[in-house]
């Protein structure tokens, strides 16, 4: 069994994730307790007693992805559960970072806090919308986003074959979406996100997330990290911090990335997190891999004896 940890981003969250996690699990609670400690915010009591208005605000999502996920690894890490591979979708790569001791505790959660007060504070003024495409080839959408007329839009998530997710102003993803449609996609989706995130938009939000980023120490992974950017391992070549800042306006190649971890004997992938959004891309890319969800008490002690044996 080679074993590959997953890590889900900004867009998996519900109102209450984890709390059964946090009330069974000592080692979890202390995590919650830890993390609030250092950012002077009940990080318990934003996940499990807030609104989903209130969660869904990108300055809150992120964090409260990151400790849930930091929780579950923690349990892991005690049953000397440990992958080969990690990755993560956009924010969850600091927490593949952190899972291969690249990033400490406190520096990874100081972070991520501050990179979701980052997007959502220096997101320009504007009427943005991003969109998910089913059904129609990468190289395709890539066509259909050049040749907007009426607005800006571009490629923001590579997720599998078949599914990307576009990002831009809300008059380009519109008409985008139309051109999908008519280019024979089999779903078009608007999501809800309060942003043009993985575009040039967010260029203000990268470069002060860049200047953030110099406070914190970053670590050559002791496990290979496969990165969004180009979905290759980190090496000692590379310089992290800028990879990091790079991310907020370059798109997420998640489907390469799991694809490399696949080619590489990953035949086991485990997301550490809310939902199942990850395994689900995984298993359209291979669908005679093990796929484990982490994300409630059961799943984790299923997880446990699975991945013992």
């Amino acid at each position: 069994m080679k074993i590959g940890f997953l890590f889900p981003g900004q867009g998996s969250q519900t109102v209450g994730m984890g709390k059964d996690l946090y009330e069974k699990f000592d080692v979890i609670k202390k995590v919650y307790d830890r993390a609030s400690k250092i950012l002077g915010v009940d990080i318990a009591k934003l996940t499990f007693e807030s609104t989903e208005e209130e969660l869904a605000q990108t300055k809150n999502t992120q964090i409260a992805i990151l400790v849930m996920s930091l929780g579950i690894l923690e349990v892991l890490k005690e049953k000397g559960i440990k992958p080969e591979m990690a990755a993560g979708l956009s924010l969850g790569e600091y927490g593949a970072l952190m899972s291969a001791d690249s990033i400490d505790f406190e520096d990874g959660v100081k972070i991520v806090k501050t990179r979701g007060e980052l997007m959502q504070n220096y997101t320009p003024d504007g009427d943005w919308a991003m969109a998910a495409i089913l059904g129609v080839e990468d190289s395709k959408v890539e066509e259909i986003c050049e040749n907007v007329i009426n607005g800006f839009v571009v490629p923001a998530n590579y997720n599998c074959p078949g599914q990307i997710v576009i990002s831009g102003d809300k008059n380009g993803v519109l008409e985008a979406m139309e051109k999908a449609k008519e280019a024979g996609a089999r779903k078009v989706v608007e999501l809800k996100t309060s942003g043009p995130f993985h575009t040039e938009k967010l260029e203000e939000a990268s470069c002060k997330l860049k200047e953030a980023l110099k406070d914190i120490k970053v670590m050559i992974p002791k496990i290979t990290v496969i990165k969004n950017i180009n979905a290759l391992p980190y090496d000692e070549k590379d310089d992290i911090k800028d990879i990091l800042a790079k991310h907020v306006i370059n798109p997420v190649k998640f489907s390469a990335s799991a694809e490399y971890m696949i080619n590489s004997g990953i035949d086991t992938f485990v997301e550490i997190g809310p939902g199942k959004t990850l395994t689900g891309f995984v298993k359209r890319i291979k669908r005679d891999v093990k796929l484990i969800n982490i994300n409630n008490v059961e799943s984790l002690e299923n997880a446990i004896n699975e991945l013992k044996n």
